[in-house]
């Protein structure tokens, strides 16, 4: 009987120390907010406001790295608490899935091909025109709702998209500035970035409609993460260069939400 009670507290344990954890699902392909670094490990800005938040709230955090498209199912399964992944906050996304307060504001532009006649947004209307787009981002939704006479090819890998544009298959990619900006530094004899947003946008960490007590520890901590500087010294220790190449295009930081 002994020998039993103690499996059943071991168990008790055991299951209690599983349901504390923290789990944060993101896609790690997407330096420098979330990435696998050279030893394997998950890391980026994204991945350090995660585990801010763990510590706010005493619990170990896992992080789950699940592709972009998947992310909202898990949170509302529950396979998952958190979405920080360079989440675009929208009214689609909305109805399913609570935000909290913003903590980027970046834009829509545009990674247009060489010898594309994209010149603007404007010319993504031409007839005929053959856009690029990541499956399940905003830029997508844009795209569809905006760009009705163009043929829009939706793959599920920045990667992907990138060499669409690289290899003229497409006229351009409608993806975030800092995205752009880093492909087209890779790129730059086959691509051309056009910065000049198509729309604002703001980031922020999803969570399953309803809970309210996490959703207020999440923007507790992204506001003393505000105050405190820590949002500065990430951009410092992640996006030196991205800093470096949006202030020499008179661009503000993301994190300047003003």
């Amino acid at each position: 009987m002994k020998h039993l009670i103690s499996l059943l507290v071991l168990f008790t344990l055991c299951a209690c120390s599983r349901s504390n954890k923290l789990i944060i699902g993101t896609d790690a392909t997407y330096p420098p907010f979330e990435f696998v670094d050279e030893k394997g490990q998950i890391t980026g800005v994204d991945i350090e406001v995660g585990r801010e938040i763990g510590k706010a709230l005493g619990r170990e955090v896992e992080f789950r790295n699940i592709n972009f498209d998947g992310l909202i199912t898990a949170l509302r399964t529950g396979s998952i608490d958190l979405v920080i992944s360079a989440l675009s906050v929208n009214p689609e996304r909305s109805q399913s899935i609570d935000f909290s307060d913003p903590y980027v504001k970046t834009g829509l532009s545009i990674l247009a091909a060489k010898d594309s006649t994209v010149q603007s947004a404007a010319d993504l209307k031409t007839p005929g025109r053959k856009i690029v787009v990541r499956l399940g981002t905003t830029g997508e939704s844009w795209a569809r709702a905006n760009l009705k006479d163009a043929k829009i090819i939706a793959l599920d890998a920045d990667v992907s998209c990138v060499m669409e544009v690289v290899n003229a298959s497409v006229d351009a990619w409608i993806y975030d500035q800092v995205s752009v900006m880093n492909h087209h530094a890779k790129h730059p004899e086959k691509t051309r970035a056009l910065l000049a947003p198509l729309r604002e946008e703001v980031w922020a960490v999803g969570l399953k409609k309803g809970n309210e007590e996490l959703k207020n520890k999440v923007n507790e901590v992204l506001a003393r993460m505000r105050k405190d500087g820590s949002f500065t010294k990430l951009a410092e220790r992640y996006m030196a260069k991205e800093q470096a190449m949006m202030t020499a295009q008179g661009l503000p930081l993301v994190f300047e939400l003003k």
